[in-house]
């Protein structure tokens, strides 16, 4: 599959009083067409300088971006893609229709029945005529999505898109996202929702101090779980023979729930819990949530940091 986005060693570094920081440290970047991609990342991390970057507001120190197979920047491929910050700024006094005809004659288009089935789409038809300082903060997320598909872009870039909305809000927002995988459009979320990011993203990066930790596809980041067993009519000496594999246990009363390590062999677990005659209730898998794999890689992040500096200081 192509590469919607493409980075090689891309390196931004500011220079400070007392010397140099690199907000982004030699990143390598991979966003496949056609996917929905999660950009993660703590505050600082350098996930806004990345995307300034890409859309070329500002310009790499050292390193190479590639934007739908072209430089970054790209006057061309501008026309083509789409961003909305997590702060949108409109004036206040235009409507909701004065919006999408504003920005619309940015790119030449003045098509009012575009301009409808666009605030059709994102349930905004109904109060097109109301100004921009009427709008919740969830209509104006609508709007700002109406607005970033008026170039019918190929590839969407959306900062923080379901940030402090209400839950229904929330979800209309994320069924959007969705549908735009559907029409084939990549879309490269930048979020601390890690929930939605779990749910809808095909691929994620997580970015610590400037520099990529994890990357890849969601379900292979997820994998090594775990699986919790409940049994019922279990032997009061049986949680005793599990001492040697990775499970913990709560016996009481004769039933007995396990969580254990995925790699372990479960199915020999089972069989043992059928040869002492117990009833087997339930097993379940539950794979890493997407929240543990972000904590675990920004703790190591900073682990490995802390031990580099106290090792230089040495």
């Amino acid at each position: 599959m192509a590469a919607a986005i493409e980075t090689k060693s891309l390196t931004k570094t500011y220079k400070l009083r007392n010397g140099k920081v690199n907000v982004v440290d030699k990143l390598d970047l991979y966003v496949e067409e056609g996917e929905i991609f999660g950009f993660l990342g703590p505050n600082g991390a350098g996930k806004t300088t990345t995307i300034k970057m890409l859309l070329g507001i500002i310009y790499p120190t050292s390193g190479e971006a590639k934007v739908l197979g072209k430089e970054a920047g790209d006057i061309n491929t501008h026309r083509i893609i789409s961003y909305l910050p997590e702060k949108p700024y409109y004036y206040e006094y235009m409507t909701g229709m004065e919006i999408l005809k504003f920005y619309g004659s940015l790119f030449g288009i003045n098509d009012p029945a575009k301009f409808q089935s666009l605030l059709e789409r994102v349930n905004l038809a109904g109060d097109a005529g109301k100004p921009i300082s009427a709008y919740s903060k969830g209509m104006q997320q609508r709007i700002g999505l109406a607005q970033s598909l008026l170039n019918d872009p190929r590839l969407l870039f959306l900062d923080e898109p379901t940030g402090g909305l209400d839950p229904i809000a929330h979800i209309e927002i994320r069924d959007l996202i969705l549908q735009f995988r559907e029409e084939g459009k990549t879309v490269f979320i930048s979020s601390h929702a890690l929930s939605d990011v779990e749910r809808i993203c095909d691929r994620v990066a997580i970015i610590n101090k400037g520099v990529i930790a994890r990357q890849g596809k969601l379900d292979e980041l997820l994998r090594g779980g775990r699986i919790e067993v409940i049994a019922d009519q279990v032997p009061a000496d049986f949680p005793a023979k599990l001492k040697d594999l990775k499970v913990t246990s709560s016996y009481n009363n004769a039933r007995l729930i396990l969580d254990i390590d995925e790699e372990e062999d479960v199915n020999g677990v089972l069989d043992s819990l059928r040869s002492a005659k117990a009833h087997i209730v339930s097993v379940i898998p539950r794979r890493k949530k997407l929240e543990d794999l972000f904590l675990e890689t920004v703790k190591n992040v900073s682990e490995k940091r802390t031990t580099t500096m106290s090792g230089a200081a040495q």
